[in-house]
């Protein structure tokens, strides 16, 4: 049959033919639910794209912003000011929170910036002069790092998104282009193979039958012959007693003489 060579290597019983069909429906299954699966990843690569993109063109001017107040910060304080600051900083006060947002499926990481500490030892850095230009400096920086956490975030995202859009595209074709059409081949090669069986079981059942019909007719016939053949038999046997009766009684009839008349001459006709 076509196709042959692209099927399962089972035997054709209707056990089997039961389990391939849940195979296949479980395959055909999984297709649709991977196929929107894939859909709503795709969906989501797409968004984090656009993020990204947005999040790189607002990056090149936050990096720019925060190299000019930097400059403004050493112009008007002077080159030992980043001393000052070095000093006035014992743990940093900004943190990085790592958590995870599932997409079908899928655990995308995720990470947020939060401040913590207080900032009263470091809030009187540059009171003598250049206090105004350090402040605007550092809130600059608080803007880049946001922005870094967040271009991370996404870019931490989209590879993942992208490792995981490719294994589901593959699951997917496996399933379309090679599991499902596999099953149909072996459930049509199943049934090619029990629908032949079945004829050859009818053939064999019509031979056997005619075969009877044929032994019983034979049977019938020899039995009716033998009866013919002893009907025949009893009748000759009645035929030869018959003869031998009349036989006997006229033998004795024209052989014995008259007791009444033992002295009777034979009449003579003139």
């Amino acid at each position: 049959m076509s196709g042959a060579g692209n099927r399962l290597n089972v035997v054709p019983t209707v056990t089997v033919l039961a389990v391939i069909k849940n195979r296949l429906t479980g395959a055909q299954k999984g297709y649709r639910l991977l196929k929107k699966k894939a859909d709503a990843l795709t969906m989501r690569y797409r968004t984090i794209l656009k993020h990204i993109v947005e999040a790189k063109t607002k990056m090149g001017e936050t990096m720019k912003a925060s190299a000019f107040a930097l400059t403004e910060a050493k112009y008007v304080a002077g080159e030992g000011i980043k001393h000052t600051v070095l000093d006035s900083v014992e743990t940093a006060n900004v943190r990085v929170k790592a958590s995870t947002d599932n997409v079908a499926g899928v655990k995308l990481p995720k990470f947020e910036h939060y401040l913590e500490g207080t900032e009263s030892k470091a809030s009187m850095t540059g009171l003598g002069k250049g206090g105004k230009q350090l402040q605007n400096c550092k809130k600059a920086y608080l803007s880049a790092i946001q922005l870094l956490v967040e271009l991370a975030s996404l870019q931490t995202a989209f590879i993942t998104l992208d490792i995981a859009i490719k294994t589901t595209n593959r699951r997917v074709n496996a399933l379309e282009n090679v599991v499902t059409p596999q099953l149909e081949n072996t459930v049509q090669y199943i049934k090619g193979e029990l629908d032949e069986l079945e004829r050859e079981e009818f053939f064999r059942l019509k031979k056997v039958q005619a075969k009877k019909k044929k032994d019983m007719a034979a049977r019938d016939e020899l039995d009716r012959l033998k009866a013919l053949a002893k009907m025949g038999a009893n009748g000759n046997g009645n035929g030869n007693g018959a003869a031998a009766l009349g036989n006997g009684f006229g033998s004795g009839s024209g052989g014995s003489s008259n007791l009444l008349e033992p002295d009777r001459d034979d009449d003579l006709l003139f």
